[in-house]
């Protein structure tokens, strides 16, 4: 981990939208981006009694999604995650430029 920055906040506020927590129990949604580091390879987040490990964390930018990651999050298209993303940041702009640190992670099956 040494080449990964400092944690910005606590892997409890990785996934905290009802209607996300709720994708991620269903299956529907294996990642989720944020602007800084909310938890590292093999920690647990634990939704809902559930747990589920972090698999990968990776720097992308908004312009390199694709439609097939707009899937991870729980989305059926690139337009989709984008609509959902600013109406939940109105002044936030879409920059394509912009770097986010990317979470995917998948059920713990004991």
């Amino acid at each position: 981990m040494n080449e990964l920055p400092e944690k910005s906040c606590s892997i409890e506020r990785l996934v905290t939208v009802p209607e996300d927590v709720q994708k991620v129990l269903r299956g529907e949604k294996t990642a989720t981006r944020r602007n800084g580091v909310y938890a590292y390879p093999d920690e647990i987040m634990i939704l809902d009694g559930k747990e589920f490990k972090i698999d990968k964390l990776y720097k992308q930018t908004l312009g390199e999604m694709t439609d097939e990651h707009a899937v991870q999050e729980g989305f059926t298209n690139m337009e989709e995650y984008k609509q959902s993303i600013l109406a939940l940041h109105p002044n936030m702009p879409w920059l394509p430029k912009m770097s986010v640190w990317v979470h995917e992670f998948s059920p713990v099956t004991n």
